[in-house]
């Protein structure tokens, strides 16, 4: 299964959601690839590594995915690194006209003769041909969307660029579910902004994660939060959002 992880606004905690989905479903004893689209490059930093210009080098330079794959130090979690670069193949992927599915015909392989249970996709904020192709070639969408002012713009915005997809290109896929973080019950921001995504988006939302210092923490030490704190709140939530994906078949 390819899950891509998007939301059209930053700062939503997307890539963290990414690295510890990723990882946690590593912990559950599945072969996972996380690939980052996003030209920040942040996935690396979060697992300890330097970022690199995989994603570039596997859509426009066309390596081999021997090449382009890495192996972390967590066994079974492989990575296709991003950069800057990354903002180029976007930009080489509109001049060269590339169908929509150009980035599904370049994963399929590494798919089929690796055999990752699960490839994880974490896109840019930004709207963009990049970003529509990571879309299309997945076969669930996880948008974060964190508990404060405006949040919901950008989930709107997603499902819109994603009922665009499924009318203009037959995306085949589906909406995994509609995932708040940084929920902290005791402001009333975040209580308002959780009832509000509850009416709006009720058969899609998934239970929150709350704010936690720990998953800033995650980021400067390079560990995921199962590695830093695995009984903290945080972790125990995305070992709940594993089990959901899980189920999720």
């Amino acid at each position: 299964m390819i899950i891509a992880i998007a939301n059209q606004k930053g700062g939503v905690g997307k890539t963290t959601t990414a690295v510890n989905l990723a990882h946690g479903l590593v912990l559950r004893g599945k072969k996972v690839l996380l690939a980052d689209f996003d030209p920040q490059g942040q996935c690396a930093t979060i697992l300890g590594l330097k970022p690199e210009s995989g994603v570039f080098n596997l859509l426009v330079a066309e390596l081999p995915p021997r090449e382009v794959v890495r192996s972390t130090d967590r066994s079974n979690l492989y990575v296709i690194l991003g950069d800057k670069r990354t903002a180029t193949a976007q930009t080489v992927l509109i001049v060269q006209r590339s169908p929509i599915s150009f980035t599904r015909h370049k994963l399929d392989p590494i798919a089929a003769s690796d055999g990752y249970d699960y490839i994880l996709l974490d896109t840019s904020p930004s709207v963009g041909e990049l970003q529509e192709q990571a879309l299309w070639a997945s076969d669930r969408v996880l948008i974060p969307c964190a508990t404060d002012y405006l949040a919901t713009d950008g989930v709107f915005s997603i499902v819109s660029t994603l009922k665009k997809l499924e009318s203009e290109s037959t995306w085949p896929g589906k909406v995994l579910g509609v995932l708040p973080t940084f929920y902290d019950e005791v402001t009333r921001e975040s209580k308002a902004t959780f009832n509000d995504l509850s009416s709006r988006f009720g058969e899609w939302l998934l239970p929150p994660v709350h704010r936690a210092t720990v998953l800033r923490e995650c980021a400067v030490e390079g560990k995921t939060i199962f590695e830093l704190d695995r009984h903290n709140r945080a972790a125990r939530e995305y070992a709940h959002l594993v089990d959901i994906i899980l189920a999720a078949g």
